[in-house]
């Protein structure tokens, strides 16, 4: 073979060759004739080449859950005064004890509403919560609700703000704790409002929840009188204070026994307050 073919022929393989590389990254192959001429081939074995990925479409949207999403809660608005009865249809009223709990009074007073299926507010002293737990776990268990009567039961409009806001944001926490969730209700002790307690209670989440019915017990006027009392005001949308707590409550707690199937009775459906805003 002469030099001229030979240089030929070695330079066909070696175009070959580089065709052979080049292949690889397009899917087709080919190889070289003798006479410098190409045919086509079959891809070699195995996996096909993999298509160039398109832009996921969930990359393209946000990533957020399904639907829309939730409305921010309102701000809890800032009273001027405090509620002092609840919107209700039909006969429906609520029953109110403050300044527990206290395991002398307060057990009674549960299983009492635990034997009529009935609901109740417990407006807690955030020193009497903390060494009773326990109770506002309970209360939790049974599907009452707890509300903010301050830590040590002040004289609010004798306070400044931090002590205010101390009061309120030590009881909390305790309720929290205890009771699974922050309380959503405020009451003052002695029911003296002032402005800035209407301002901390909102910022702290809760609202002002007064009464329309005082059975002035903590007098300890006898069981006879804070039944009547009960009885005599008892009509729709009435909010009813009574004590667990704070001196001796065993008059509160037979009075319970007495006019709570009472008005059962007469057809009151005794419930606790809701918030429809939030």
């Amino acid at each position: 073979m002469k030099k001229d073919q030979l240089l030929t022929r070695r330079r066909v393989l070696l175009a070959g060759a580089a065709a052979v590389g080049a292949a690889g990254t397009t899917g087709a192959l080919v190889v070289g004739r003798s006479d410098g001429s190409a045919r086509p081939v079959a891809p070699a074995p195995g996996a096909p080449a993999r298509r160039p990925l398109k832009p996921s479409a969930y990359r393209l949207q946000p990533l957020t859950g399904y639907g829309a999403p939730p409305a921010a809660p309102r701000r809890t608005p800032v009273r001027s005064e405090p509620i002092l009865r609840m919107p209700a249809r039909g006969r429906t009223m609520m029953l109110t004890f403050d300044d527990g709990p206290d395991p002398r009074y307060t057990p009674d007073i549960l299983d009492t509403l635990a034997r009529y299926d009935v609901r109740a507010t417990f407006f807690v002293c955030g020193e009497m919560a903390d060494y009773n737990r326990d109770l506002l776990s309970r209360m939790a268990d049974e599907g009452h609700v707890v509300g903010n009567h301050t830590w040590s039961h002040p004289l609010l409009t004798r306070l400044g703000r931090r002590r205010i806001r101390s009061e309120m944001e030590r009881t909390s926490e305790v309720v929290e704790q205890a009771y699974g969730e922050p309380p959503r209700w405020f009451r003052a002790p002695y029911g003296a409002w002032n402005r800035a307690a209407f301002q901390l209670g909102a910022e702290l989440g809760m609202e002002p929840l007064a009464w329309t019915v005082d059975t002035l017990d903590w007098t300890t006027p006898g069981t006879g009188t804070i039944v009547d009392r009960v009885e005599d005001g008892a009509a729709p949308g009435v909010v009813v204070l009574s004590h667990d707590a704070g001196g001796d409550r065993s008059q509160s707690v037979r009075a319970l026994r007495s006019y709570l199937p009472e008005l059962l009775d007469s057809g009151y459906h005794l419930t606790v307050p809701r918030r429809h805003y939030v």
